[in-house]
Formats: C-alpha cells, sequence, structure tokens
C-alpha cells in the first residue's frame, strides 16, 4: 500500500511540474520598427473617424495585428531623432539617460545595458536586417555588430520607392516590381532563421529605412495609386494645403504603405514555419515625418507620437489602450517576456502589467503622461556646436514643451549656407538630403 501511495504521488508531482513548469522553448521576439513613421495607419481612422490623412493611408497588414493584440493609442518617443530614440529603446532608458549615445552621429558606450546582448548571455540568437543603431560605429552597436546582420539578399527596401521606379521605367509591372523587392525582405529574414535553426529562440530587429527621406517624387501616385489632392481638406493646420505640399506628404504615406506591406511578408513567413504562435512582436516607428514642421525632430504630437501594437504568447489581444507608453518600455518588457532579470539601470517600465489585463481604455492609472525631449540632431547644424535643448510633457489633455535656449535658431542653419546667404527653393528642391540640418530632409 505504501509503495502504491507513493507511485500515486509521484504522478501527481509529474502531473502538476509539466502543468506549471515553465515552457520548454522562450517565446522569440520579433521588433517591427520603421525609420520615420509617425502615427499614420488605417486603423486610427477606425478608432478616431476621419478627418486626418488616415483617411488615405492603407496599412491593411499592421491593421489586422493590431486587431489581435493590443494597440496603444498614446505611444511617444523618448526623442524625435533616431540615434537618441533607438539608445533608449536598446538601453531601457531615457535618451538623457544615456550619455553620448543621447545624440546623432555618437557611439554606443558599453557601459549601458542593450537588451539585444542580455538576450543573447541568456541563450537567444540575435539578429537584425537595415538599420538598427546608427549613424555611428557599426562596431560599437548593442545589436552585436556586424556578425548579427542579414542583409546578404540586399538593401533595396531602404530604397523601396527609387527601386521600383527604376523597374517600372524598364517596362516591368508595377506589382511584380513591389514584389521583387519584397521577396529581398523575406530573403534576409530566411537568412538570418536558417542559420540560427530552431534549437534556440531568437531576437530578431526589423528595420528599414524607405520611410526615411529621400523618396521618389510622385511615387505615392505611380506606385500606390494614392491621388495626393485626396489629401485636400485633411492635412495637418500646420501645413500647407498646396498641391507640392500633399504629393510630398503622400510620397511618405506610400512608403509607409510599403513598410506595412513588408510586415505582411515577415508575418507570412513566421506562419509558413509555425513560429507565429510563439513569437511576441511589436511594431512601432522612431518619430514623425521628416522635413516637415512639426515633425521628425520636434516635440509636437506630429513629431514624437508614434504607432504601437504588441501581439503574442500570455497577450490578452483585441484590445485598444489608452495609457501612456514610452518606447524605452519595450527593452524591460521583451526581457520579462523571456524570464530574464531586469537590470537595475533600465529606468523604464515593463508593459506587461497592461499586456496580460483584460481592461481596455485605461489600464494602469499611473501611465498618464509621457516625457519627450532633444539636445540635437545633425552635429554640425549649428554654429560652435551649440545645441536647442528642449523638453516636453505630454498628458490626456495638455502638452507642455520647455525651450532652455529659445534665442537659437530651433532647427539650426540652412545645408549648405554659404557666407550668411539662404539658398534659394529651387536650389534646395535639387537637393533634399537636408535643407534645414535639425529638421532633416525636405523641400
Amino acid at each position: 500500500m505504501r509503495h502504491l501511495s507513493l507511485s500515486f504521488t509521484l504522478s501527481l508531482i509529474t502531473i502538476f511540474s509539466a502543468l506549471y513548469a515553465a515552457p520548454k522553448s522562450k517565446p522569440n521576439i520579433l521588433f517591427i520598427f520603421a525609420d520615420d513613421w509617425g502615427r499614420h495607419a488605417s486603423i486610427y481612422k477606425d478608432l478616431e473617424g476621419s478627418g486626418t490623412v488616415n483617411d488615405v493611408i492603407k496599412t491593411p497588414n499592421f491593421d489586422q495585428l493590431a486587431k489581435e493584440g493590443v494597440l496603444f493609442k498614446q505611444a511617444y518617443v523618448s526623442a524625435p531623432s533616431c540615434t537618441p530614440c533607438r539608445s533608449s529603446i536598446l538601453s531601457g532608458m531615457h535618451f538623457w539617460q544615456t550619455g553620448s549615445a543621447s545624440v546623432l552621429c555618437s557611439t554606443w558606450d558599453f557601459n549601458l545595458p542593450a537588451y539585444p546582448l542580455i538576450m543573447e548571455e541568456n541563450g537567444y540568437s540575435i539578429g537584425y536586417s537595415y538599420k538598427v543603431w546608427s549613424p555611428g560605429s557599426p562596431r560599437n552597436a548593442p545589436h552585436g555588430g556586424s556578425r548579427a546582420m542579414y542583409n546578404k539578399a540586399g538593401s533595396k527596401m531602404n530604397g523601396f520607392s527609387f527601386q521600383v521606379t527604376n523597374k517600372m521605367n524598364k517596362g516591368m509591372d508595377v506589382e511584380k516590381a513591389k514584389n521583387e523587392i519584397l521577396k529581398e525582405v523575406k530573403q534576409n529574414f530566411e537568412e538570418f532563421l536558417e542559420k540560427n535553426g530552431t534549437d534556440k529562440p531568437f531576437c530578431y530587429w526589423y528595420g528599414p529605412t524607405n520611410v526615411h527621406r529621400k523618396w521618389q517624387k510622385g511615387s505615392g501616385k505611380a506606385i500606390w495609386g494614392m491621388d495626393p489632392d485626396r489629401l485636400k481638406g485633411l492635412m495637418p493646420p500646420f501645413l500647407p494645403d498646396e498641391h507640392d505640399v500633399r504629393q510630398d506628404l503622400n510620397d511618405y504615406l506610400g512608403e509607409v504603405q510599403a513598410f506595412d506591406a513588408s510586415i505582411g511578408v515577415l508575418i507570412k513567413k513566421l506562419k509558413k514555419e509555425g513560429l507565429y504562435k510563439n513569437t511576441l512582436i511589436a511594431i512601432s516607428g522612431d518619430h514623425g515625418a521628416p522635413g516637415f514642421p512639426h515633425g521628425k525632430c520636434n516635440l509636437y504630437d506630429f513629431g514624437s507620437r508614434v504607432p504601437l501594437l504588441v501581439l503574442g504568447p500570455g497577450v490578452k489581444g483585441g484590445r485598444v489602450v489608452d495609457d501612456f507608453v514610452s518606447l524605452p518600455d519595450l527593452a524591460p518588457t521583451f526581457l520579462q517576456t523571456a524570464n530574464i532579470d531586469i537590470p537595475e539601470a533600465m529606468s523604464a517600465k515593463s508593459l506587461w502589467p497592461v499586456l496580460k489585463s483584460n481592461n481596455e481604455g485605461q489600464v494602469d492609472p499611473t501611465r498618464s503622461q509621457v516625457y519627450t525631449g532633444l539636445e540635437r540632431h545633425f552635429p554640425t547644424a549649428r554654429t560652435q556646436g551649440k545645441t536647442y535643448p528642449k523638453r516636453a510633457i505630454r498628458t490626456s489633455d495638455y502638452l507642455l514643451i520647455k525651450n532652455f535656449k529659445p534665442g537659437r535658431d530651433p532647427m539650426g542653419e540652412y545645408f549648405g549656407l554659404e557666407n550668411g546667404k539662404t539658398p534659394s527653393f529651387s536650389e534646395l528642391e535639387k537637393n533634399t538630403a537636408a535643407t534645414i540640418r535639425d529638421e532633416d530632409a525636405g523641400p
């Protein structure tokens, strides 16, 4: 009888161990992150009604994933410039805590935590395609440098509208031309998956730069069939509602649609490989549109508010959340997903209390504000390297921006300024690599 009792007890232990043990395989992490993509997606029209540029754009892949997961309505970057924004995401710290990594064209300080490297130390395969940390030295990159890069199929996605236009000019059908570029996205991801196998979970960063300027003039209509004058009456109030400005913004929205199409490529591959259900997916952008007033490098919503969705194992999906989220919160979220201890240096807060809730609207009452800021964008934008320091607090009702040196030019000097002479509009229009340097590019 004693042996029977012991056998029964061992059986119960085995059953309960199977029920409550940690999964044999930790969730994969897929972070899909677009350069210069502000809060522009068709699902926001469905949520908030018409009357904005979201009436025109179509992002079916982002929309579908947002419906399956948690869509955040109030997501903001720490800083609306690529290097400080990315340093804050990688380190889980606000940009003003990251030292030299808080400004463009700097190198990474390895005294800072970097979630991809922490995940690699804990058994994850890490990799990226296109852009993670830059400008700056790739050897000092927190994603593992060139050894973690998977761009063997090429980097044509970064110049999507130019590449598609070139193919169309050679007689290729527009849909075939688009698919030729999107095939590259699939092949780069396949290279990563094949090299790292299936015995370890992965952490992959997909970061195309096509939404960043330059883009092909007129491509929004030529490639995506979007009439720029459909934006008439929908333009943000701080932009002139004129054809040339509408066309420029329309081309930008076309690049967002190209990015959305690439999301579909990655998701299709995950599902084909049986990886979709065990992958935490986060999708966002690093700030607003470049070369537009209020956009990139500005603390207004057009510059610092971004789309964000999260879905995957453990996430209670099908919800829209009003909590204020800062993108540095993603680093501790990813680490907690993998059951990895969060370093004390990470000042951001994990999103898991919100992700595993059943509630909509305001879930965590403490998430009622976010903080943003910037020192400078281009390192040579100002005389003697002086910055234009600014900080902001955003709540549901107010945006307070504090400019600490308002006497300095907010957007820096004109690119190519010689002997104090401002270039003409026609001269600027020829080269949109940069106009006012701290605004980045734009005609």
